[in-house]
C-alpha cells in the first residue's frame, strides 16, 4: 500500500544534537531530504513552557524526538506540550521518539506510600494525544505494559555487539559479561548470546539507597576482559565499585558498556579515576562538555538505529528486524567493518 503521508520529525530541547542526527540519517536513507520541523520551545519568565509550529502539520505522520532526561520534569512538559500542539493541528499521528525514558526506574511500589511514576508518565503522554512510543532499553521491560498504545522498545546490545567485535576482535575468547546486579542478568545475557561469551555477575547488598555495603562475584572472571552491561549510569558509585570488585577477583582488565548515560554529580570525575579501562555509552542522553572531553568515555551514536526504526513504523514494517546483525550491521557499516 504506498504511503500517502510524510515521516516529519520535531525536536524539544533535550537533545537537539540526536534529532539532528537521526533527520540526517533518514535523508540518508531515503534519498529525500528530511529535516526537524521550524518550531520554536521557549519558556516564559515565569518558566512555562510554550510551543509554536511554524510549518503546516496536518495530516502528517508525526516523530517528536525528546528523552526526558534531566532536566526531566521540563523535558516531559516539553513533549506533553509539542505533543498537545500537534494534536490540535490535526496531525494524523503522534509518535513519541523517547531514546531515553525518564521515571523509568520507579516502576513498582518498593514499600508503603509510594507511587508507581512510571505508570502515571505513561497516563501523561496517552492523554497528550501520543498514540506511540519508541524507545530504547527501558530500565523494566514491564512498563510497556503501562500503556494501552504501541511501545517499541529497542535494544542497545547489538549496537555494543558491533562494537565489541571490532574493539576486541583478537581478545573475543577472553571476554566475560558481567552483570552488575541480579535484576539485569537478563540483558547482560543478551549481549553475552551475540559475542558467544561467558557471563558472571556481581551480587550487590545494600545498607540503604545509593550505598552499596558489600559485593560478590559470582562467576570465575580470574585472566578475563571483564565487560560490565547495564541500563543505565547515573553517579557511577556501584559501577566503580563493581569494577574494583572485579579486579580483585584476578579479573585483567575491566570495560564498562551502559547504554544511557546519565552521568549525574560525580560521575564523570569517579569514571576518570577508577580501574576502568573504558566506559562506553550511547547519546540518548546529551552528553555534556565533561563527558566528551573525559578520557575513558567513549559514546556510540544511536542516531542510525533509530532513524531506520522511524522509518519502519511510517512504512509499517518490522522494527524487530533491528535486532538482527544482518539488518543492523549494514546502517552502522560507516562506523563498523565487518568483524
Amino acid at each position: 500500500m504506498p504511503t500517502l503521508t510524510e515521516p516529519k520529525l520535531i525536536a524539544g530541547n533535550a537533545n537537539l544534537p540526536l534529532a539532528q542526527a537521526i533527520a540526517r540519517r533518514m535523508t540518508m536513507h531515503r534519498g529525500v531530504h528530511t529535516g526537524l520541523v521550524d518550531a520554536r520551545v521557549e519558556r516564559f519568565n515565569d518558566g512555562e513552557i510554550f510551543v509554536e509550529v511554524y510549518e503546516n502539520v496536518r495530516g502528517e505522520d508525526m516523530f517528536i524526538v525528546q528523552p526526558t532526561s534531566n532536566p526531566a520534569n521540563d523535558n516531559l512538559m516539553e513533549l506533553l506540550i509539542m505533543a498537545d500542539a500537534l494534536r490540535r493541528s490535526s496531525a494524523a499521528r503522534i509518535t513519541a521518539v523517547l531514546p531515553y525514558f525518564g521515571y523509568a526506574r520507579q516502576d513498582r511500589r518498593t514499600k508503603a506510600r509510594t507511587p508507581i511514576s512510571a505508570k502515571l508518565v505513561a497516563n501523561m503522554l496517552v492523554g497528550a494525544g501520543i498514540e506511540r512510543v519508541l524507545t530504547m532499553d527501558l530500565h523494566a521491560a514491564q512498563i510497556q505494559g503501562f500503556f494501552d498504545i504501541p511501545v517499541d522498545n529497542l535494544y542497545a546490545s547489538p549496537v555494543f555487539a558491533l562494537d565489541i567485535k571490532t574493539h576486541f576482535k583478537d581478545q573475543m575468547n577472553d571476554l566475560m559479561v558481567v552483570s552488575p546486579d541480579v535484576g539485569g542478568v537478563a540483558r547482560a545475557r543478551e549481549l553475552a548470546k551475540r559475542i558467544n561469551s561467558p557471563l558472571a555477575i556481581v551480587d550487590k547488598r545494600r545498607e540503604k539507597a545509593g550505598e552499596v555495603a558489600e559485593m560478590t562475584v559470582i562467576g570465575d572472571v580470574k585472566d578475563k576482559i571483564c565487560l560490565i552491561v547495564d541500563d543505565m549510569c547515573d553517579t557511577a558509585g556501584t559501577l566503580c565499585k563493581a569494577a574494583e570488585v572485579l579486579l580483585e577477583n584476578g579479573a585483567k582488565e575491566v570495560h564498562s558498556y551502559i547504554t544511557h548515560g546519565v552521568m549525574s554529580g560525580p560521575a564523570v570525575e569517579r569514571v576518570t579515576n577508577s580501574v576502568m579501562k573504558s566506559l562506553v555509552i550511547t547519546d540518548t542522553i546529551q552528553p555534556t562538555a565533561a563527558v566528551q572531553a573525559a578520557p575513558n568515555i567513549r559514546i556510540v551514536p544511536t542516531a542510525p538505529v533509530f532513524a531506520q526504526a522511524i522509518l519502519n513504523i511510517w512504512n509499517g514494517t518490522s522494527v524487530s528486524s533491528l535486532f538482527d546483525d544482518d539488518t543492523l550491521t549494514p546502517i552502522y557499516e560507516s562506523l563498523y567493518s565487518a568483524a
